[in-house]
């Protein structure tokens, strides 16, 4: 008995639509060693989420379809991907931010490594906040809250329909600034306390010239830093815990939702 596997024209054109989306997602979120991935892994990554999605796919009506709709259909499924995509790049990114504002005052910065992302040499503090987050990042169940946001956007915004607009420019800017923030408050306890350390020895090296404390300063700079870090690294799966789900709301808010 002969069977044949047919596949109406909706079903591709509602198929390449979220696929977009899924891509536009996939090409700014900051995950290890995804952007030294080849082309067919990274597609096999895009066609996975698509796929989970395939109980959302939008429909979609052929008969008014045209090249010039089609093109702007992608165009908008794009746009709401690459929002995605930036929301989970800020949770991320704002632990990057942090090691790079610590690596430099904790003597860090001299040590380098190679960066799993750019295959360039990297502060060993920034690579390993990148591979910490990528890690939490699954490990916390984030994966699934993007999951989420896919469908939810599939579901109250129709394919082609989503417009960037001002107020989505003021949601997205706010966003951004989180990024910053984030970054700042997580390194600004570590790098207070290096400069008091640094205000210490100085004054110690005012009271007695003899005392040779700059050759002192730099490792206990390390050692200090290091010690913190050991004593906050408890925090940090809650902390992006919570700025993932401040971002994605975020991204809720960018898109309308």
């Amino acid at each position: 008995m002969h069977t044949e596997l047919t596949l109406s024209t909706g079903t591709l054109f509602a198929f390449l639509l979220v696929l977009a989306r899924v891509a536009g997602a996939l090409t700014f979120v900051p995950l290890p060693g995804l952007s030294s991935v080849p082309g067919p892994g990274r597609l096999f990554i895009a066609l996975g989420f698509t796929f989970c999605l395939e109980s959302r796919w939008p429909a979609v009506d052929f008969s008014e379809m045209t090249l010039f709709r089609l093109f702007g259909c992608v165009a908008a499924e794009a746009a709401i991907g690459i929002a995605i995509g930036v929301a989970v790049a800020v949770s991320l990114e704002a632990f990057t931010f942090a090691a790079q504002v610590l690596g430099l005052p904790a003597g860090y910065g001299y040590a380098s490594t190679i960066d799993p992302n750019t295959q360039a040499d990297a502060g060993i503090l920034l690579v390993l906040a990148q591979l910490a987050a990528g890690l939490l990042f699954f490990a916390l169940g984030l994966d699934r809250e993007v999951l989420k946001l896919f469908a939810q956007t599939l579901d109250r915004i129709p394919a082609g329909a989503y417009i960037f607009g001002p107020s989505s420019a003021r949601a997205l800017i706010r966003l951004a600034s989180m990024l910053f923030t984030v970054g700042v408050r997580l390194a600004l306890p570590i790098v207070a306390l290096l400069a008091m350390i640094d205000v210490a020895l100085a004054l110690l090296g005012r009271l007695n010239a003899q005392l040779q404390l700059l050759s002192l300063a730099f490792p206990v700079k390390m050692l200090v830093a290091l010690a913190m870090l050991g004593w906050l690294i408890a925090l940090h799966p809650r902390i992006l815990m919570q700025t993932s789900l401040e971002a994605l709301a975020g991204a809720r808010r960018v898109l309308g939702l």
